[in-house]
């Protein structure tokens, strides 16, 4: 079982911003994030995700590529340029990331049995902060 990370969309207060910002990066072909300190647990991250929070809520994830050096002495958080759509689940807001179990992840939204990941994300946004989906 992969090691996944969580960490707040910050700048961001909906999912189609979000989407329209990992679009924008997959233009340019990489999604890099930068840390302080490389996670201590970093082994175990092959094949888990960073889950991204908006508005108290895990709503999508970016794929793990893998770890590198950053400038300034900084951890670069390589990630796949894309958004998988999961199941909203509560989750408190906080400062940089934080280790997410794989059995305490969200289920994507196309392994969740409803045409959910067809719809718009914006509606998505706002049926998961009702808790309707």
């Amino acid at each position: 079982m992969a090691l996944n990370m969580t960490k707040v969309a910050y700048g961001h207060d909906s999912l189609p911003d979000l989407k329209d910002r990992i679009d924008l990066r997959k233009a340019q072909g990489a999604l890099v994030l930068t840390t302080r300190y490389l996670p201590k647990r970093h082994e175990e991250m092959s094949g888990g995700s960073l889950y991204w929070i908006i508005r108290h809520q895990l709503v999508a994830r970016s794929p793990l590529i893998g770890f590198g050096e950053a400038e300034g002495g900084r951890v670069a958080i390589h990630l796949r340029p894309e958004l998988v759509l999961v199941q909203g689940q509560p989750k408190r807001a906080h400062q940089g990331w934080r280790y997410l179990e794989d059995a305490d992840a969200p289920p994507d939204l196309d392994k969740a049995g409803a045409d959910i990941a067809a719809m718009p994300p914006d509606m998505i946004g706002e049926l998961s902060a009702l808790a309707l989906i």
